[in-house]
Formats: C-alpha cells, sequence, structure tokens
C-alpha cells in the first residue's frame, strides 16, 4: 500500500532540490572555469565524453543490480561517492594541482555514481506513488530541476567569480550532505522479485536480457527508444557547445553564459510547471513528437541568428527548455507506465546506455566540427535533423498508439527461455 507518499516525497524532494542547485551551481563553475581558460570546444567536448561515457558503459549492468538491491541505500552511496569525487577536485585545486587529466578523471568517476543515483531515483517512484500520479510528479520532478537550472548557474556565475574553483566545488558537497539526510527519513519499499539468488554473471547477463526483452516486445517502446536517441546524438553537443556559442557568436561574457543557462531553466520551469499542473489527458506520445519539432526549430534558430541578437537568442532558449521539460516528463511517465517495477532500474539504465554511448563517441567529432565550421552552423544542422525526427515519429502507428487504451501487463515476468 502506498500510504503517506506525499509526505515521502516532500522529504525527497526537499533533499534533491537542495542538491540539485548545488550541483546546478558547481557544474556551471566548472564550465566557465574550462570555457575561460581554455576556449576550446575540444575540452568541453571531452570534458562531456567524461561525465557520460562511464556511465554509459556500466549502466546497464548497473540496472540490474538496482532491480536486486535497495534503492534507497543505492541512491544513498552514489550520492556519497559522487561527493567523494568532488572532494579530491577540490583538494587538488587548494594543491594547485590544475590538471585537466584529473578533472576528466574525476569527472569519470562521478559519471559511475550517477549510473547507479539516476536509475534508482527513477525506480523508486512508481514504488511509492500511485500510478495515477505518475506524470503529475514527473511535472513537479520537472519543476525542481528547472528552479535549480535557474538558480545554479547564478550561483554558480557568482561563485565563481568571488571564490576559487576549489571553494565552489565543496557546495556540491553540502549539498550531496543534505540529499543523503532526506534519505535517511522515508522509507522505500522494493518490488518483489521472483528470484533470490546472487547475481552471478550469468544470472546478471540474463537479467540484461531481459531488460532488453521487456523494451523489444513492446514495438511501440522500441521505437521510441530509437527516435529519443537520435535526438539525444543530436541534442547533446549542442548542450555542451552553448557556452561557445555565448561567448563566441553572440560575444557574450560570464554574465551572457549564465543568463542562457538561467533562461533554459526559466522555460523547464515553465514546462515542468505546466505538465505538474494541468496534467495533460490526451496522448503523451504526440506531446513527446511535437516537443521534438519544436525543440529542434528553437535550437536551429538560434544557430541562424546574427550575432547582434542575443536576446532573440534568449527567447528562443526559453521556448527550447519549455520543449524539453514537456518532453523529459513525458517519456519517464511513458517508461513508468509500460514497464514493469521489477523491470524498472535495469530499463532505465538500458535506455541511458542506449541513448548515451552513440552520442559520446559523436561528441569526439564534436569538438573539431564546432571549431572548423561554426558552432552556430552546428546548430542549425543538428536542429534540422531534430525537426525532421519530430516528423517522422508521427509516422509510426505503433509509436502513436502507445499507452491508449490499455494498461501495463501484470503477468509475472521470467527470464526462462530468452
Amino acid at each position: 500500500m502506498k500510504e503517506n507518499w506525499k509526505k515521502k516525497f516532500l522529504l525527497i524532494w526537499v533533499g534533491q532540490f537542495v542538491s540539485l542547485i548545488s550541483s546546478s551551481a558547481v557544474n556551471f563553475a566548472i564550465i566557465i572555469w574550462l570555457s575561460i581558460a581554455h576556449k576550446s570546444a575540444e575540452v568541453l567536448a571531452f570534458s562531456a565524453i567524461a561525465g557520460m561515457l562511464p556511465a554509459a558503459i556500466i549502466g546497464p549492468f548497473a540496472g540490474v543490480y538496482i532491480d536486486r538491491w535497495d534503492r534507497k541505500k543505492t541512491m544513498m552511496l552514489a550520492d556519497s561517492f559522487v561527493a567523494a569525487c568532488t572532494l579530491v577536485m577540490s583538494i587538488s585545486f587548494y594543491m594547485g594541482y590544475e590538471s585537466l587529466a584529473l578533472i576528466y578523471l574525476m569527472l569519470g568517476l562521478r559519471s559511475v555514481g550517477s549510473a547507479f543515483h539516476m536509475p534508482a531515483m527513477q525506480a523508486a517512484i512508481p514504488m511509492i506513488a500511485p500510478e495515477s500520479e505518475l506524470l503529475r510528479i514527473a511535472g513537479i520532478n520537472q519543476t525542481i530541476q528547472s528552479i535549480s537550472a535557474i538558480a545554479g548557474p547564478a550561483l554558480g556565475a557568482l561563485a565563481i567569480s568571488f571564490m576559487s574553483i576549489g571553494n565552489v566545488l565543496l557546495l556540491d558537497i553540502a549539498g550531496a550532505i543534505i540529499a543523503v539526510g532526506s534519505l535517511l527519513l522515508v522509507h522505500i519499499p522494493n518490488p518483489q522479485l521472483a528470484e533470490k539468488a546472487k547475481a552471478s554473471f550469468a544470472q546478471v547477463w540474463n537479467d540484461l536480457r531481459g531488460g532488453f526483452f521487456e523494451i523489444m516486445r513492446n514495438k511501440g517502446l522500441m521505437w521510441l527508444f530509437l527516435f529519443s536517441t537520435v535526438v539525444t546524438f543530436c541534442i547533446l553537443p549542442i548542450a555542451v557547445l552553448f557556452p561557445l556559442l555565448t561567448l563566441n557568436h553572440f560575444h557574450g561574457g560570464k554574465w551572457e553564459m549564465s543568463v542562457i543557462e538561467m533562461m533554459w531553466g526559466v522555460g523547464m520551469l515553465v514546462g515542468g510547471g505546466m505538465i505538474g499542473i494541468f496534467k495533460p489527458s490526451f496522448s503523451k506520445v504526440v506531446l513527446i513528437n511535437c516537443t521534438y519539432i519544436v525543440l529542434g526549430c528553437s535550437l536551429g534558430l538560434s544557430g541562424y541568428l546574427p550575432g547582434s541578437a542575443f536576446y532573440i537568442f534568449v527567447g528562443l532558449t526559453i521556448i527550447g527548455g519549455i520543449a524539453a521539460a514537456v518532453y523529459n516528463a513525458c517519456f519517464m511517465t511513458v517508461l513508468q507506465e509500460e514497464v514493469r517495477p521489477e523491470l524498472m532500474g535495469r530499463v532505465f539504465s538500458l535506455y541511458f546506455s542506449i541513448a548515451i554511448i552513440p552520442t559520446v563517441l559523436g561528441l569526439l567529432g564534436t569538438g573539431w566540427a564546432a571549431d572548423a565550421f561554426g558552432v552556430n552552423r552546428l546548430f542549425i544542422a543538428l536542429g534540422g535533423i531534430i525537426v525532421l525526427i519530430g516528423i517522422c515519429s508521427f509516422f509510426s502507428r505503433s509509436l502513436v498508439k502507445l499507452g491508449i487504451g490499455k494498461k501495463k501487463s501484470k503477468v509475472p515476468f521470467s527470464d526462462e527461455g530468452l
């Protein structure tokens, strides 16, 4: 019975809110430091690769263990590990050792912690709240992330202006402590597993195949994953290069960089708030397809603008943030509705890896392409591809019908025979 779920979410949200703001501030401070110190698209691309590739590689295997472990403890240990990696970076800056190699290494290890935390958090939500409230919760979660995306860059820009990067990193550690403390106050149930055997390599591989089969057995879900993977492949390079577009194309500085980050957060706040308040009753898949088109147009037009049109760029960034928030909330809700609880962790991890690994490999050429052809031209090209994907998504009948008029299967799952 999911009793007192609102109280549980309030406690979790408080901790996650503080942690997200501190992490957002620190992440943006690192971006500012790297952008100003090196002024290289390749450095930003390599830092993004270091922050995503380890999680993408171990993600599917992490998901298998998340489905077997206590999800609350998994989140707490993951938060603590990420904080420890941040502490190592802070100490290195205090000692005057500002090595890019060490930064990449610590970003990679933080990525390992995130590989366990994010899927565990998403997999825990359906175990706490009623299914009828999942979309509203996704909207509220998106709102919290949006507020942190607004306040974080402002705090990060302010902090890096008055403190050394080593001191700024300590904010992330404080946020992690608060997040872990809030989790200590709640009980998060775990799904009943049909099998309690130890996770041997053979069993882990079999469980991993079970998560993949969960995706493949649902044709609509399979198409959703495919289109989302292509869109993610286009979006992440753009996200990495946003600071350089502000610096090089629109001739901005620290303040303009923080304004763009905050306006993206404003857009996400509006989009998440709309989902959380109005809780749309029509197809979430149709909303996802529409957000592809809106997001692609906003990004493509941002690259097409002349360098003097910074304020139009700000407006397009807000629109892009709204589309991204609606997409994230709807996508997560579709997965939570379509996937059975005992497979949730591995499916979320599989999606992350399927979407991120090709993107990370693509980032290897992003820095070169941006430096050779211009950041703005990369925005135009990738934005156009996203629009095309949004249009094509409407022609997949199984995707458009996903989740309409049917409930999630309750038949017990067995890995036998896969």
